[in-house]
């Protein structure tokens, strides 16, 4: 995985694209020293394993209560 900075990747996006789709690379957008983003290929077939997966599995009826009661003992905090 190739770290690439945040601007050289604005300024190279179509030659990054390229490298992702042509030849499978996956690159790391750093930004001030930081990781953010990852550019990498798509994987093939989410969305048809996700599907298969959630026939397998019925509904969970439980999940609302559990949900219910994680909410009821989480303190929200406040955002600037």
């Amino acid at each position: 995985m190739s770290e690439v900075s945040a601007t050289d990747a604005a300024r190279a996006f179509a030659d990054l694209l390229d490298a992702v789709e042509h030849r499978g690379e996956t690159f790391t957008i750093v930004r001030r020293g930081k990781a953010v983003a990852t550019l990498q290929p798509m994987k093939a077939g989410q969305g048809a394993d996700v599907k298969a997966l959630l026939k397998r599995h019925g509904p969970d009826r439980s999940w609302m209560g559990d949900l219910a009661a994680v909410r009821a003992v989480v303190e929200l905090e406040e955002r600037s």
